[in-house]
């Protein structure tokens, strides 16, 4: 869920025709997609409560986001274009929910001064970065839909630098001895999915507009 605004997609930039969003590889994907970030949602909570990794919470917050965001996705698939613009209208707003959650936990954190387990936060930290991968090279080929197709990439593509992120901080968390390279991660994923959240909506807006415009 965490996303850079990537401008070089741009608004006039889409490819996503109704064929595009109805073929059945693509739903096939998200089917996957969603699957693999169910899973990985349980394995990181775990993981961040046990170790006491508020980058891993985030983490799993986000794979949890991605599920939710992957079955909007296969529910608007066939949907008109305003019905696909209003799913990432949601999926934005839950981005920045989920950037504002973390961004409380991490001061949480910093007040308790709770040292997280380094082994861990690596280990489970590789693995969803593994799981990231796979599921955005599978959709690589659609990343430059409407804001829906759009939004579900760059949730994937992003991911992936959350997860190499949480693996550096487990690194710093082993050799300073301090809970601050987990912090600060933590507050970089936060800080992301803010700014993402942000893009996804004002991208979906521009085209909810853009229909309104066509029907007049």
């Amino acid at each position: 869920m965490s996303a850079h605004h990537d401008h070089t997609d741009g608004h006039n930039h889409d490819h996503s025709s109704p064929e595009a969003a109805r073929d059945p590889k693509y739903r096939n994907i998200l089917w996957f997609a969603l699957a693999v970030n169910a899973v990985m949602f349980a394995i990181e909570l775990g993981a961040g409560f046990s170790s006491g990794s508020v980058s891993l919470l985030a983490d799993a917050i986000d794979f949890l986001g991605d599920a939710a965001n992957y079955g909007v996705s296969l529910a608007v698939l066939t949907m008109a274009m305003a019905w696909r613009s209003k799913a990432a209208l949601l999926k934005g707003t839950c981005m920045l929910g989920f950037g504002f959650f973390v961004l409380g936990k991490a001061v949480w954190a910093a007040k308790t001064g709770d040292m997280p387990e380094a082994a861990t936060m690596g280990s489970i930290g590789f693995l969803a970065l593994v799981a990231n991968v796979v599921v955005a090279l599978m959709l690589y080929r659609y990343r430059t839909g409407d804001a829906n197709m759009r939004s579900v990439w760059l949730c994937s593509r992003n991911d992936a630098f959350g997860n190499i992120a949480v693996m550096l901080a487990a690194v710093g968390v082993f050799g300073t001895g301090s809970a601050w390279p987990d912090l600060a991660v933590a507050l970089g994923m936060a800080a992301l999915a803010i700014w993402g959240g942000w893009s996804v909506i004002q991208h979906a807006r521009f085209e909810l507009k853009t229909v309104e415009l066509s029907r007049d």
